[in-house]
């Protein structure tokens, strides 16, 4: 990762097939979204794929819908995707005894204006906002004890 990113990770009770069909299913995106800014997929396939797009339904301040492309894609083990902004939203699983390591990083080092984000506290915000979503997958998928 660069130096301009933020990460946090959390081991689930199931298998990468299992949180991989979540993240790929961007409808589903609203149930684990931690930032409380994502509310419904409006376009878009079922399932994600290297170069789909995706329109979804936000609200930060005012309601507003973003178009995402995914820009990153290994079956079962790394999706992530960008807007606009360019500033990417990536997932890696990584299976594990009991389950699976699922690694969100925000990256922004290649937004179009990664200053002005760091200057805005994008940073800190989002890696609260993956923290939480990491706890909601761990919700959904259970928490591996051990």
């Amino acid at each position: 990762m660069s130096a301009r990113s933020v990460s946090a990770e959390v081991v689930v009770a199931a298998p990468p097939e299992q949180v991989f069909a979540l993240l790929a299913d961007p409808r589903r995106h609203h149930e684990i979204d931690g930032s409380g800014t994502v509310r419904s997929a409006v376009q878009g396939p079922d399932r994600l794929a290297a170069g789909a797009t995706f329109g979804m339904r936000m609200h930060w301040v005012l309601p507003y819908v973003i178009q995402n492309t995914v820009v990153e894609f290994e079956e079962n083990r790394r999706i992530a995707w960008r807007h606009f902004g360019r500033h990417i939203w990536r997932y890696e699983l990584e299976p594990v005894a009991g389950g699976t390591q699922v690694t969100e990083t925000f990256d922004w080092a290649p937004s179009l204006v990664p200053r002005g984000l760091e200057l805005w506290g994008a940073p800190e915000r989002n890696l609260r906002s993956i923290e939480a979503t990491l706890g909601r997958l761990e919700q959904v998928f259970g928490a591996v004890v051990g």
